[in-house]
C-alpha cells in the first residue's frame, strides 16, 4: 500500500510513514487507495476474538507487514497488560443499548488501544527499512495521550520519547503519571500555554530544518506517537470494527 502525504509529497511505504509521522513537506500520510471490506468479511469478523480480528484488518491497512510480523506485535500489545480478556468489551447499557469500553488497558485510557501496539509497528518498521539511526518521538498531550505512550514506549530499543504536556492543562493524576513514568528512555515537559500552544509547538520542531539536523548529526530521527502517525491511527480503525 502507498502512503500520500496530504501536501504532494512523494508516496512511501507504510513502514516509512511510521517512523516518519509526518511527510517532509508537513502533510499527514494517508493510503491511496482504502481497503475495502464486504458485508460478508465483516460479518465474519463478529466471530474473531479481538487479537485474531486485529490481524485480519491490520493486514489489509498493512500489508508491508507478514502476518506473523502483525501476529506478534498484536500479541505484545494485547496479551498482557488489559484486565478484561475481551481487550475492548461490548457491554449491555440498561435494555436498549450498548457501549463499546475502551479503558481497559494500563493507563485506563483508550489511548491504549493503539498505544501498547504501535511500539512494536515502529520497531518493525525501523527493521524494514534498514534507516539509521534510533527515532527520537516528540508528543503533545492534554493528558491521557502521554501517559500512554510513555507506556508504551519505555525501554523499548532504538527509541526515545519526550512527551510535552500543557502545565496547567492536565489533571493531578495525569500529571502524576506521567512524572513517576519508569524507563531509560522516556522524558517528560511541560510547557507553559495551553495544549494548542503545546501541539503547535512540536509541529514547528518537526519542520525545523536545524533541529532535524541537530538530531541527525546525533543518531537520531523524529517520529511522532500522536494520531498524525498512520501506526497511531491504524490500530484505533480496529475496534470501530
Amino acid at each position: 500500500m502507498s502512503m500520500l502525504s496530504t501536501r504532494g509529497a512523494a508516496a512511501v511505504s507504510e513502514s516509512m510513514a511510521i517512523l516518519r509521522g509526518l511527510a517532509p513537506d508537513g502533510g499527514l500520510y494517508v493510503p491511496k487507495d482504502f481497503p475495502h471490506f464486504s458485508m460478508e468479511e465483516i460479518a465474519a469478523l463478529g466471530a474473531l476474538d479481538y487479537q485474531a480480528r486485529a490481524l485480519a484488518i491490520l493486514q489489509k491497512f498493512l500489508p508491508d507487514f507478514t502476518a506473523d510480523e502483525l501476529k506478534n506485535a498484536i500479541a505484545g500489545a494485547y496479551g498482557t497488560g488489559f484486565d478484561d480478556a475481551d481487550i475492548a468489551p461490548v457491554c449491555p447499557v440498561g435494555d436498549w443499548a450498548h457501549a463499546l469500553e475502551l479503558w481497559h488497558g494500563p493507563t485506563l485510557a483508550f489511548k491504549d488501544m493503539a498505544l501498547q501496539i504501535m511500539p512494536h509497528l515502529l520497531s518493525g518498521a525501523l527493521e524494514k527499512t534498514g534507516v539509521k539511526g534510533d527515532a527520537f518521538i516528540l508528543t503533545a498531550t492534554s493528558g491521557d495521550t502521554g501517559k500512554a505512550a510513555l507506556d508504551g514506549y519505555h525501554d523499548v530499543p532504538r527509541v526515545r520519547i519526550m512527551v510535552f504536556y500543557p502545565v496547567y492543562g492536565v489533571s493531578r493524576v495525569q500529571k502524576l503519571q506521567m512524572s513517576t513514568q519508569e524507563g531509560e528512555n522516556v522524558m517528560v515537559c511541560p510547557v507553559k500555554g495551553n495544549f494548542d500552544d503545546t501541539q503547535t509547538g512540536v509541529k514547528r520542531i518537526f519542520t525545523d530544518p536545524e533541529a532535524n539536523k541537530y538530531l541527525a548529526e546525533r543518531g537520531y530521527f523524529f517520529s511522532s506517537a500522536n494520531s498524525i502517525n498512520w501506526g497511531r491511527l491504524v490500530p484505533q480503525i480496529v475496534y470501530y470494527f
